[in-house]
């Protein structure tokens, strides 16, 4: 099972989301992450869905998503050179001298505070699936109040790209 990273410009009109997920679920393949946004063509939108499988299964999901009549252009990340970020917000408790010690790890993955409270923290961290899981095995279960991840967007590497 390989995690590929399909980038898809869509046309960007109701209903083209269900259309992709549908085919999806119609064949019993998982989404990992999906993250879904308008391009700087507002017609079109880009999403970038995460799944794993083996070459064969993800090749057959390329097909069957071009087939789509909404699916302008769609490329794998993973099989160029491309560069890939997740964003994660989590809500800590932090007070005492526990404050200084989260500070310090935030510090550490380059992460900013957002929020502060007397008793807790919003911080942000952005970076690949990797760094921000991390992030989450150093911070004690305890102090975590919530977590929200945006999951995986990218693009590929040099002069070329996505688009129309």
């Amino acid at each position: 099972m390989t995690r590929h990273i399909i980038s898809i410009l869509i046309e960007n009109e109701a209903g083209a989301l269900s259309r992709v997920a549908g085919l999806f679920s119609a064949r019993g393949y998982n989404i990992e992450t999906l993250t879904v946004a308008p391009t700087e063509d507002g017609s079109l939108s880009r999403m970038t869905i995460v799944t794993s499988g083996s070459d064969e299964i993800v090749e057959q999901i390329t097909k069957q998503l071009n087939k789509l009549i909404d699916v302008v252009k769609l490329i794998d990340l993973s099989e160029s050179s491309h560069i890939e970020r997740e964003l994660m917000m989590v809500k800590v408790r932090a007070s005492g001298p526990m404050r200084d010690e989260v500070k310090r790890l935030c510090d550490i993955f380059r992460g900013s505070i957002l929020d502060v409270t007397p008793t807790t923290y919003v911080i942000e961290l952005t970076g690949e699936k990797s760094k921000l899981d991390a992030f989450l095995r150093t911070i004690s279960e305890d102090l975590i109040i919530e977590v929200v991840r945006s999951g995986t967007t990218g693009m590929l590497r040099g002069e070329r790209g996505l688009h129309a």
